[in-house]
Parts: C-alpha cells; structure tokens; sequence
C-alpha cells in the first residue's frame, strides 16, 4: 500500500537537507495547484511505494502567507499517512509552537529533533523519551548535515504508517479554555471528521479568516468567546496563545536542560557582533561580494572559462604531449569529409556551434559563482545580509523580507521573483517584485564576463559593479516609487530568525551548485539553440537584387534591417549599431542570448573571453563608457520571457505587469544614458547637448529625492520604522 509522508517544519530547521537526504535523486519538483509555490515531492531511498512531500517551511499554521496557507490546506484535504515533524533542537522552544498545532489535525506525528549534534556541544540535554512521552509521538533524534539518525528516522516513519493502531497525540490547554472548545466541537456539523474537530474549534476561537474557504458551514461561536474573554480577561486568540507558550513550557521544564553558562554568548553570537556591526555589517559584506565576483569572474572562473573557449569550444588543448582538437575543429573536419553543403556548414558551425557553444564556455564561470553562493547562504550569512539590508532598505522604502527575493535571485530571477510573495503588504510585494531582476542572476554572468573580458581586458571592478550597480538600482528605486501614490505607505515589518553558523557539507553545497548550472545547461540547450538558430537564419538571409536569398554581406541581412530600425533608440546610449541592438533584444528571450548573438554575429573564436580578436572587431564600434552603458542596460532592463511571466502571474494583473516592465526598461534607459553621457565627458572632456540634459535631468532628481526626504523628516515621520510618531526620533524597530 502507498504511504504519503509530509514533511512539516520551521524555515531553517534543516527540512530541505533533510528530505534531499532521505530521497536523494528520487525527487521531482513542480507547482502547488493554481499557486506558484514550489512543490518538492520523492521516493524514499530503499521504499518504491513511500512519497514524501516537503511543504514549505512555516512558523504556523495560521494563513497569514501562501507557504502557511499551502501547506495547512494540503494536511487538512490531504490528511498524509504521517507527518514528520523537524524540530530545532537548539531552538526548541520555538519550534514547537507548530508541533503543538500539527498535533490538532488528527494525522499521526513523528518529530525528528534535528541539530543534537549542536545541543550536545552546548553541554545541554534534551530528554528524548520524556519528550515523547509528554507529547504522545514518537521522537528520535538526528542530525541533517551529518548524516545521523536519518534512516532511524525513515523507518520509525512507515512502522508508525504502516501500524494498525495508529496513536494520535493530543495535548490540553487550561480547564477553562477546555471547556469552551468542547462547546465550540460540538457545534460543529458532520462534514467535520472527529479527529479533526480540535483543530477547527481552535481555529474558530481565533477567528481564523480562511476558515470559510475550508468549511460549508461556519458556526456562531459569539457566546463561548465572549464567556472565555470574560473569564480569562483578554482576547480569544491572545488566550489561545497563551495556552499553548504555557502548555511548551510545561514540556520544556521536565524535558530539557540547559547549562548554566557564566557567558551565554555563542560562537554565532560573537561572529554576529562583527557581521551584522551598525559600522562594519557593509563594508565586510561589500567585501565578500567583491571577492566572490573577483574569483568567479576575474581569476579562477576566467582560467576554466579560458579553457572552455580556447580548448573544449576553440582550437583545442595539448594534454601530456598530445593535441586534442576542439568541437568546432573536430566538427568542421566531419562535416568537411561527408561534403556536407555550405549553408548547413555553416548553421551547424556559425548557428549552433557559435552561439551554443558561445554561452556554454562561460558555465565555468557560473559554477564557481554558485558554489560561492550555495556555501554563504548555507552557512548562515546570507541571512545576516537581509537583516544588515534592512538598516539600509528601510531608509528608503523597502524592508530587508525584500532582500530575500533578491538573494534567491541571484541564481535565477523566476525564483526570486515568486519569493516574493512571502511579503504580507502589497504595496512592498509589488515594489520587490518590480526590483528583484535588478540583481544579476545567472544568466546575466556570461554578459558581465564577456564585457568584463573582451571590452575592459579583464578589468578587476568590472564584475564587482555590476552587483553594486543593482543593488543601487534597488535602493534609488525605493526611495522613488515611494515617493508616488502607487507606492505610498508604511514599510512592512520584518521579522526573521537568524540561523546558527555551521560549515555545510560538500555534498549540499555541490548539490545547490548543480541544480543551478544544471538548469542553466538545459537552457543552453532548448531556448538558446532555438535562438542562434534564428539568428544564424535573421543574419545569413536577406533581400538582394529584388530577391530573397542568402548574403554573403551580413549588412544586407534580415536581422541588420531589423537592428538598424531599432538601434537609432540606443544612439544616446552609445551604442547605436544595430549588432548591438539585435543582442540586446535578443537578449528579451534569455538573457544568455545576448553572448550567443555575438558569437553568432562575430563567429565563436571571437568572443573568447580573453577578448583578443572580438577586440579589433568591436573597438571601432563602441568605446568602453558605451560599453558599460551597453552592460548596465542588460543588467537592469526588462528580464528574459520566463522572468516576465513570473511577474505577470505575481502580478496577476495586467496593468501591474505593464508598470513594472515599463518603469524597468525606462531605469535601465536612463542610467545608461546617465553613464554614457557622463563617461564621455570625463574620457573625451567634450560637453555635449545630451551631456547637459543628461546633467539637469540627474540634478532635478537627486534634488527632488533630498526633498522630500528632508519634508518627511520635518514632519517627524521615522524613516526607520515608518511610523508617524514625533517622539520616537525614528528610533523604533
């Protein structure tokens, strides 16, 4: 018989390792019905009819964000065989606030206490058999990142499926709270099933929302909150909160013991003191994004993107003592002695060979970034960084829960762009989904090492700026959105729970590193081998004497008319050549598009990344400043295809989706332009009517922001907190 296990637990309790750990490669990833919520569902290793569903990590089960809501609705229509409770065991306390709640649902629990290893080394204990006993589930303990515990675990989860007498835990409030929720279960109709009804009386107490969507019939419970709120002197649901931190402290005054500490900072403690420093928290983080850039992009991503160019797609390598040719050469041989026909040599070669192979040769680049990523974010800083971006966010309109997207993005803006409905206020929802491709995911690393490369000789800062420039472009979006109507209003609290400093294993770091190039690869080969395809065709056909043919003079191409209609619009730019124009556009569909055009446009050999023969080739088309201004409007205007429709389904309106691609495109214009002009001015040191527009234009808004930052200061509302109190100073949190 198949079994279904739920995998249930806080963010950052170790769930997601621990199902990888459990599945391995079993897994299979999709979409919540009608949300955009990932579904992470597998077989258990060792068991073909066991399926684990990972539900997205919540602190509750009150629905006060999708996760929350996804992950009740699936326990209470679902009702799994068993769900595997994760617990912290290093923060315990917490983490039972939802055990107590997935104890309501009437479905046999197990609880899986992760991290002992760690409890352990604070020289605390944790009574498993008490706790078990108190609870009325089974308990084992493990350790995710280890390793430990985790088969223990599996097999006590289907004996406790499998077992005919399936012991379902209950917990009790106080007598008087008691009291009033049999009341509340026995108004109740038969669409409600018996073990079910705890959960729903509570909820009813609480006046959950959600509830209507859930049950036909709601019942009047007036009377049994008003005779509990007159009892007990508060509010229902404050009541029953109360009851349930009373009910954990109970359960953790016989089960856990802590040790006395004369100094009870932790390691995570004292490395936090220098980290998240008011002074130091920036200037360290500028730090390590510069040096992760520095290495994916500058140094040892360069020397195995060197080779991929040079060697795997270019000319070939010398290994002990013998020649090896590369694809295009052994390639071009093949094709050469079967006498295949000229047109297909050269889709084959220049199409498929030179754009593909154009954007592949920078995966080595993209690897090393995302193994930088995988360990920062597993060890725990990337936490850090959004609770150090919310000093700054705040400052400007955003929150640091905005950042969040923005990291996730950092792989891949679809993601990134979808985390952000974690955000509770609309307007702040909006306002991050509109900003979160501003931060270089992915895709757009082979534009910055291309650039970075073949324009500026490898200059060091080159790949650094880009993710300084997006950040910038995040925050002067803040402080200008909110400055509108549309934006107007209070910023989101933002609350979060910073995990403890661990070193992760190779073997999640490698794994995080994989999915992420590994959906890169497949990319290179679908959308972008469809892309360079029409490229090769836009660029080798045209019409010539009255007819339509093949060129031998890419300017009498399809795809140059195109570009020389739509390249006038990037003269202010800098870069009004309508090669240029095309890979920006290009660029729309995949942003990897915008290397594979050029690789296409200028054969493969010249865009290595070296940048020696496209060099001679672009020089006379562009200076460097257009080059930058060419770079910065890739990294900041509207995203690839896949990207626009995660806005327009987060969105989920038409108009919104218009204002975000519009407002977008019109940033990354301006700041182009700003750059351009500007750049020029110190290079050439000629002014120019659009240096001067472009001067007054930059004056004006940078004027108009300081004002009313300034008016709003003068009215006493804290730009920290957002709140409109004139004694605060702006001093709250």
């Amino acid at each position: 018989m198949a079994i279904t296990i739920a995998l249930a637990g806080n963010p950052n309790c170790g769930k997601t390792t621990l199902f990888n750990a459990m599945t391995g490669s079993n897994q299979f990833v999709g979409n919540w019905p009608g949300v955009t919520v990932e579904k992470k569902e597998g077989k258990l290793k060792g068991h073909k009819d066991v399926r684990i569903m990972d539900l997205p990590g919540v602190y509750s089960l009150s629905p006060y964000t999708l996760e929350e809501v996804v992950t009740r609705n699936y326990l209470i229509s679902e009702r799994p065989d068993v769900i595997l409770n994760i617990v912290d065991g290093t923060n315990i306390e917490r983490n039972l606030y939802l055990t107590t709640q997935l104890m309501e649902l009437g479905i046999p629990v197990v609880m899986a206490v992760n991290m002992m290893d760690l409890v352990a080394k604070n020289g605390d204990r944790l009574h498993i058999n008490q706790l078990s006993k108190k609870l009325g589930c089974p308990v084992v303990e493990i350790s995710a990142l280890k390793g430990t515990g985790i088969k223990e675990a599996a097999d006590l989860v289907v004996a406790t499926a499998n077992s005919k007498d399936k012991m379902l835990p209950v917990h009790k409030f106080g007598n008087e709270l008691e009291a009033i929720l049999n009341k509340v279960e026995s108004k109740l109709g038969a669409e409600v099933k018996e073990e079910q009804k705890r959960f729903f009386a509570i909820k009813l107490l609480e006046s959950d929302e959600k509830l209507p969507e859930l049950l036909e019939y709601v019942p009047d419970i007036t009377k049994e909150i008003e005779e509990i709120e007159e009892q007990l002197d508060d509010d229902a649901e404050s009541i029953v909160t109360n009851e349930r931190y009373q009910y954990i402290s109970s359960i953790i005054k016989s089960c856990y013991e802590k040790k006395e500490r004369t100094n009870n900072q932790t390691l995570s403690d004292k490395i936090d003191k220098i980290v998240t420093n008011r002074i130091l928290a920036l200037p360290i983080f500028a730090a390590i994004m510069f040096l992760v850039y520095y290495v994916s992009v500058t140094t040892v991503g360069t020397w195995a993107t060197d080779w991929a160019n040079d060697g795997v797609f270019g000319e070939g390598w010398s290994l002990f003592g013998l020649d090896i040719p590369g694809i295009p050469v052994l390639v071009e041989n093949l094709l050469t002695s079967i006498g295949c026909a000229d047109w297909l040599q050269s889709l084959i070669l220049d199409g498929i060979i030179g754009g593909v192979g154009a954007v592949l040769g920078f995966v080595p680049q993209m690897m090393i970034l995302f193994i930088f990523l995988a360990f920062l974010e597993a060890c725990g800083y990337m936490a850090r960084v959004a609770f150090i971006m919310d000093r700054v966010f705040r400052k400007f309109g955003l929150s640091g829960k905005s950042f969040i997207p923005m990291l996730i993005g950092s792989g891949c803006g679809v993601p990134g762009i979808m985390a952000s409905r974690t955000i509770e206020s609309d307007r702040d929802r909006k306002m991050t989904i509109m900003t979160t491709t501003f931060i270089p995911c992915g895709a757009k690393l082979p534009i910055i090492a291309l650039i970075a490369g073949a324009l500026f000789d490898g200059a060091w800062w080159v790949a650094p700026s880009a993710y300084f420039v997006g950040i910038a472009a995040v925050v002067c979006s803040g402080i200008i959105l909110k400055k509108t109507k549309l934006f107007a209003g209070d910023v989101a609290p933002f609350v979060m729970e910073l995990p403890a400093y661990h070193m992760p294993t190779i073997t999640n770091v490698m794994r995080s590193m994989w999915e992420r190039a590994s959906s890169f690869v497949k990319k290179a080969g679908t959308i972008i081998l469809l892309s360079t395809i029409v490229i090769w065709f836009l660029q080798n056909f045209g019409f010539t004497s009255g007819s339509f043919a093949m060129v031998e003079d890419m300017n009498d191409s399809l795809l140059a008319a195109i570009g020389g209609v739509i390249a006038p619009i990037f003269a202010p730019l800098g870069w009004g050549n309508w090669k240029f124009a095309s890979a920006a556009i290009t660029g729309l569909i995949a942003k990897e598009n915008v290397v594979g055009t050029f690789g296409v446009l200028y054969g493969f050999g010249e865009v290595a990344e070296d940048g020696v023969e496209i060099w001679g080739s672009l020089a006379s088309s562009v200076s460097a400043t257009a080059a930058y201004s060419f770079l910065v409007f890739n990294l900041l205007c509207a995203p690839c295809f896949a990207a626009m429709g995660a806005i327009k389904r987060e969105m989920n309106n038409t108009k919104w989706f218009l204002i975000a691609i519009g407002y977008q495109t019109g940033l990354a214009y301006v700041v182009s332009l700003v750059i351009y002009q500007v750049g020029t001015v110190f290079a050439s040191r000629n002014v120019s009517i659009g240096t001067v527009t472009t001067a007054l234009v930059v004056i004006a808004a940078v004027s108009g922001i300081i004002a009313t930052m300034a008016r709003d200061r003068k009215a006493g509302k804290s730009i920290q907190c957002g709140c409109d109190c004139k004694d605060c100073g702006g001093g709250c949190h």
